[in-house]
């Protein structure tokens, strides 16, 4: 581990792995791509800049890194390979995932298929384990026809030693279902989740959340606290929005990105929402300081305060990002703050929606 002191006290998560609550993210440095027909990448990646980004997160002392078979189709988990190759293998927490990528297969959760996928994403990492193997999605074919074996694939990988823990989706959609199915004919995706959770008895959950995310629905827990009453860590993804809630971009100056990037189906980076979000962070500003890292120690706060039994994944494609989520200053936000963060958000979201944009809402990336 880094000889460079954590800011941020570690946390021992389910299966007694240990992490710096500031997991590094590596969907970003997979690159352009496309999958099931969308694109799915993202295109300013480059790939030594992602190195050295992983590089300086080890030397942070950021031992997390999340990524996916899909994710560039290998390309995210070659990279992390290449630092795990120079490092201790115990020093780092490794987790992938398996289900977005069919390949020649007749289902991406077919028992066959899912054995010779987490073969070749042992191979790209370097490694003869996995600490989380999540199933990345809940489509299980029609009247869940690969749901039992995945489910028994995922024990056998267990037991065999190719896995410390199993991980799901929390409440998700698969990406197609949100780009084609209108929202009136969409299945309740709460339900689905608790009743994959009952089958797969996970030890991690993946979420969604960040500052944006609306409460639960009436009458239900907060995912953090219903992952606690089950002895289940959660590993959190998009604290930043995608760097959207940092306030770096410029409706001015819209981010033009190129072919297999996810975010050219997204509204969230059009000069109309942009605008609307600059407008919307202002009272951040004016509470919690003027610059991007200001907003980022808001955010990266915002969501590791809500439980003591979750990890924040934050993405990037620039070292520069990687120091700045990791050494960003301030001190925890108090109740009051974390109150204000919620109601200037909640503003925000109410804007974006009268307005017409689609900001966060679960249509696209998967």
């Amino acid at each position: 581990m880094s000889d460079i002191p954590s800011t941020q006290p570690y946390r021992t998560l389910t299966g007694g792995l240990t992490v710096h609550p500031i997991g590094i993210g590596c969907w970003a440095i997979g690159g352009p791509d496309n999958n099931l027909g969308l694109p799915m990448g993202w295109s300013t990646a480059d790939d030594d800049a992602s190195l050295r980004g992983l590089e300086t997160a080890y030397s942070l002392g950021a031992n997390l890194f999340d990524t996916a078979d899909v994710y560039g189709h290998g390309r995210s988990e070659r990279l992390i390979g290449r630092l795990v190759a120079t490092v201790p293998r115990d020093s780092v927490v490794l987790s992938s995932k398996v289900g977005y990528f069919t390949g020649t297969a007749a289902h991406a959760y077919e028992p066959r298929h899912m054995h010779h996928q987490l073969e070749t994403t042992l191979e790209n990492l370097r490694t003869d384990h996995l600490d989380i193997y999540f199933l990345h999605n809940a489509e299980f074919g029609e009247d869940d026809r690969y749901l039992d074996g995945a489910i028994d694939m995922m024990r056998t990988f267990r037991s065999a030693g190719l896995i410390k823990t199993i991980g799901m989706r929390g409440p998700h959609r698969f990406a197609t279902e949100r780009v084609n199915v209108p929202k009136e004919r969409r299945e309740d995706k709460h339900a689905r989740f608790r009743q994959l959770f009952d089958r797969v008895r996970p030890d991690y959950l993946a979420v969604r959340f960040n500052a944006l995310t609306p409460p639960p629905p009436a009458g239900q827990q907060d995912i953090f606290a219903f992952a606690a009453e089950h002895d289940v860590s959660v590993l959190i993804n998009k604290p930043l929005a995608q760097g959207l809630l940092t306030g770096k971009y410029d409706p001015a100056r819209p981010p033009a990105f190129e072919e297999g990037d996810h975010r050219l189906r997204k509204a969230w980076f059009t000069p109309g929402a942009l605008h609307i979000i600059e407008e919307g962070l202002r009272p951040l500003h004016e509470r919690f300081g003027a610059s991007t890292a200001d907003l980022t120690h808001v955010a990266l706060h915002y969501c590791l305060q809500h439980a003591d039994n979750a990890a924040v994944l934050v993405g990037f494609t620039h070292p520069e990002q990687v120091t700045q989520n990791l050494t960003t200053p301030g001190k925890p936000l108090n109740r009051e703050d974390i109150a204000f963060v919620r109601e200037t958000a909640g503003h925000l979201q109410q804007r974006l929606d009268a307005a017409g944009e689609v900001f966060l809402d679960e249509k696209d990336a998967p």
